[in-house]
């Protein structure tokens, strides 16, 4: 048994309604700069004590009963091209959890299948063809080589929510200029006639290889980039494809930015047939003893406030099915938030508040 879309709604391997709370980013080096290393070491001392001990344990402390994506963002230019259409950014992520770590965790997990480098954070993209008219001859052995490698190593697992695809993905023009060689050098119009084909493609071809390694957990899909915004020929191409919509986006602390978030997930939810909705990352931010520059909200408690609201803006909708939160320990490097501080500290006027929240959501959720 596994997780799956019943009636419209994400259900647990007993078939029970689920709401997927989960919690991205977990990634330990943030315990590894100079100034906390030492407390890494006190406290942990191997990447399997902080797995159990420290991640997993906070994960079930307040209330989140996914891990969600655990690559975090450790180096490039956050913060100098937000709107996603000026200057292009260059972002460098962390490797992700291993199958052997996710699987021993013992909590619902989602996995990552890096389809292509088509992020709106990489400022070098790598826009392969699809079309073998195009020279995209390989295309399907590199998704069957990602599907052998990756999905083999979880089609077994209980805890596994979905696979996840690309972060972000720039389906609309890329602030490079880089395109699919499929769409290049036409006009904005024939652009969109030709993206649903190169969409359908690009969904066809990685689920066909994923469904040939493991038949049974859902294809979460990408991790769009809400703020951006989607073109609805990629989402009715997905439609027959893809189980749930998955969807970044950060609103400002303000209930017009959280009904602008539900009336957009609703629009695009019904661009794809009807899918249950994920959040798959949002957040917020204030400034912190390390990262002073970041604005938003006052303090940890009017984030705890906001986390608190966002997530009400969507619970009693039907098709909403998860909210996944950034991050975890407060990333010095670059993006300068979490829920812990570098020294691996909760901010307890966040966290006391989102274990609140979690357990209010969980307990609303499925009730008529």
């Amino acid at each position: 048994m596994t997780f799956a879309i019943r009636d419209g709604r994400l259900v647990d391997p007993e078939g029970n309604p689920f709401l997927s709370l989960a919690l991205n980013h977990v990634d330990e080096t943030n315990l590894k700069f100079p100034r906390n290393r030492d407390i890494w070491r006190e406290r942990y001392g191997s990447r399997e004590r902080w797995i159990a001990d420290g991640a997993v344990a906070d994960l079930r402390n307040w209330s989140f009963n996914t891990l969600g994506w655990t690559q975090e963002y450790v180096a490039g230019g956050w913060g100098e091209a937000l709107d996603w259409f000026g200057d292009p950014i260059d972002l460098r992520h962390s490797t992700p959890w291993s199958a052997a770590e996710l699987r021993g965790a013992g909590i619902p997990y989602v996995a990552q299948v890096p389809v292509m480098e088509i992020e709106d954070w990489n400022g070098h993209p790598a826009f392969r063809p699809l079309d073998p008219a195009h020279g995209g001859d390989d295309f399907a052995v590199w998704c069957d080589y990602l599907a052998r490698s990756i999905a083999a190593e979880h089609a077994d697992s209980p805890d596994l929510l979905g696979y996840f695809l690309v972060d972000i993905p720039a389906w609309l023009p890329h602030a490079s200029g880089a395109d699919f060689a499929e769409l290049r050098g036409l006009d904005p119009a024939e652009r969109d006639r030709r993206l649903y084909d190169v969409a359908s493609r690009y969904y066809e071809t990685i689920v066909t290889a994923i469904r040939r390694h493991d038949p049974d957990h859902l294809i979460l899909g990408d991790r769009f980039n809400g703020n951006k915004g989607i073109p609805e020929p990629v989402l009715r191409a997905m439609a027959p494809f893809v189980d749930v919509l998955s969807v970044q986006y950060f609103t400002e602390p303000t209930q017009e930015s959280r009904t602008q978030l539900r009336d957009d997930l609703a629009r695009w939810r019904e661009q794809c047939g009807g899918k249950p909705v994920i959040v798959a990352d949002a957040g917020n931010w204030t400034p912190t003893e390390l990262n002073p520059h970041r604005t938003g909200c006052a303090d940890h408690a009017e984030r705890g406030v906001d986390y608190g609201a966002a997530l009400d803006a969507l619970l009693d909708e039907p098709w909403f099915a998860g909210w996944h939160w950034c991050g975890y320990v407060e990333n010095t490097g670059g993006r300068g938030w979490g829920v812990k501080d570098p020294w691996d500290e909760p901010y307890t006027d966040l966290t006391d508040a989102i274990t609140e929240h979690n357990r209010r959501a969980l307990a609303r959720y499925g009730k008529d």
